[in-house]
């Protein structure tokens, strides 16, 4: 009797820890039944950088208390941080929503972020919820395809991204007009609207002393942002076609010299390329990368602000985005809400995302505002209307062939081949190392 007596008391207390979030305030004397809500105190957001928290810190908060910590209102709002390489971020979500049920209301996640390569992941699983249920419903001004990313396979909402990402070819000015006797963004396009105009311009760099990518990484996201099948079909691992014709052009540019380094996307040796001394013609990226990830380019002492442009280049494609979903188990469902509906109809806020943040937002309106502007410019791309050519670019973002598989196949890809490329090992060893690493990640997944 002893022992169901202490099994049923367990039960209550977890039934208490796992129950409704809202909580019941003392009714007054003489009022009412109607039971009032109030949300917790603490909002705790998840992410793997500081990007999305800087522009909650400007545009939505009403008070800094320091790097990790803001305030709003009586709502105290933290920032959690794990490094996305390798995953890691993802692991320690994991954990944090795995406990959330019984996490204390001060702790539990109440909005997390979330990129391309994995974000299926989580708004197929029961760890998010659908946003509409807490008051984000209007989608009218929002890219589809931000929108179909945060659904669930019924089609459910679980969240917004306060950016579209359409990525573009980023040129050194300078270079091209060496290069190509052009820096016109419609002259370079027409020069580098297919493959094999674009290998055609990398042998014309060299001969000028120039390299056409700092690394054969950086078009990566273009082959494998254009794929007929996906990393996982039926089970087994998958290498589709256009990432095997990467990986014959990462080959062939570091043969050749067309491109300089056998390094990551983010290294300092790429990196290196952006300063004035550079001799790498092409990047390729979206309006975040230019802007948050280009900051050698924009160096007051070495760097070559002023000096780039971009254009569409060789195939359409979009790179990453950030995505904020709902956790289940939020018990400040209301101003989750009001953050995602603030980052995509606040038309104030998503102006200042383009004009004061280089962003390309998540509001076509706004955005179109900017496109039609004659008098919008970009001082880092020499004047040019940037929001005009992204919103050219958005019209033809597909987002397919999305496993949660994404994020680590194509990092351990780029990663083991750039140990053949750079001579480390041979072809044959990288890829058995690539195939051995998803194998560790992956068990269930069948590697031939």
């Amino acid at each position: 009797m002893k022992k169901l007596l202490s099994i049923l008391l367990v039960m209550l207390m977890v039934f208490s820890l796992v129950g409704c979030t809202q909580k019941e305030e003392p009714k007054p004397e003489g009022g009412d039944d109607t039971t009032e809500t109030t949300e917790g105190k603490v909002l705790n957001l998840w992410t793997w950088n500081v990007e999305f928290w800087g522009f909650l810190e400007k545009y939505y908060a009403d008070e800094v208390i320091d790097e990790y910590t803001l305030k709003k209102g009586d709502v105290t709002i933290k920032r959690t941080t794990y490094p996305s390489d390798g995953g890691a971020y993802q692991d320690a979500l994991d954990a944090a929503l795995l406990i959330q049920a019984n996490a204390a209301d001060d702790e539990k996640v109440d909005l997390f972020l979330a990129e391309a390569d994995y974000i299926i992941k989580y708004t197929d699983s029961d760890a998010t919820m659908d946003v509409k249920s807490i008051g984000v419903t209007d989608f009218s001004n929002t890219y589809k395809y931000t929108v179909e990313a945060a659904s669930d396979a019924n089609g459910v909402v679980k969240g917004v991204s306060f950016q579209c990402c359409p990525s573009a070819l980023i040129y050194r000015r300078s270079i091209a007009k060496d290069v190509l006797g052009t820096d016109d963004p419609a002259e370079v396009q027409a020069a580098l609207d297919s493959w094999e105009k674009f290998d055609e311009v990398a042998a014309t760099a060299k001969e000028k002393g120039y390299t056409m990518l700092a690394t054969p990484v950086d078009d990566y996201r273009v082959f494998s942002n254009n794929t007929t099948s996906a990393w996982v079909v039926d089970g087994k691992l998958n290498i589709d076609a256009a990432v095997e014709n990467w990986m014959t052009q990462a080959e062939t540019y570091m043969t050749e010299g067309y491109a300089k380094y056998a390094t990551g996307v983010w290294s300092d040796e790429k990196n290196s390329e952006m300063f004035k001394e550079g001799k790498s013609m092409c990047f390729f990226g979206p309006a975040w990368y230019f802007n948050f990830c280009m900051g050698n380019a924009q160096d007051p002492d070495k760097g070559c602000y002023g000096d780039w442009a971009i254009c569409k280049g060789p195939q359409a494609h979009f790179w990453g985005g950030t995505w904020m979903l709902a956790a289940t188990g939020t018990d400040n469902p209301t101003m989750v809400a009001d953050i995602m509906n603030t980052f995509i109809n606040d038309e104030d806020v998503c102006s200042k995302l383009v004009s004061d943040e280089a962003q390309f937002s998540n509001n076509q309106k706004v955005n179109n505002k900017f496109a039609s502007d004659e008098t919008y410019g970009n001082d880092f791309l020499g004047g040019q209307n940037d929001t005009a050519v992204f919103a050219e670019l958005a019209k033809d973002i597909k987002f397919q062939n999305i496993t949660p598989y994404d994020q680590i196949c194509n990092e351990q890809l780029q990663a083991n081949y750039l140990e053949y490329l750079a001579g480390t090992v041979d072809k044959e060893t990288a890829m058995t190392n690539f195939k051995e690493a998803i194998k560790v990640a992956y068990p269930s997944i069948t590697v031939e």
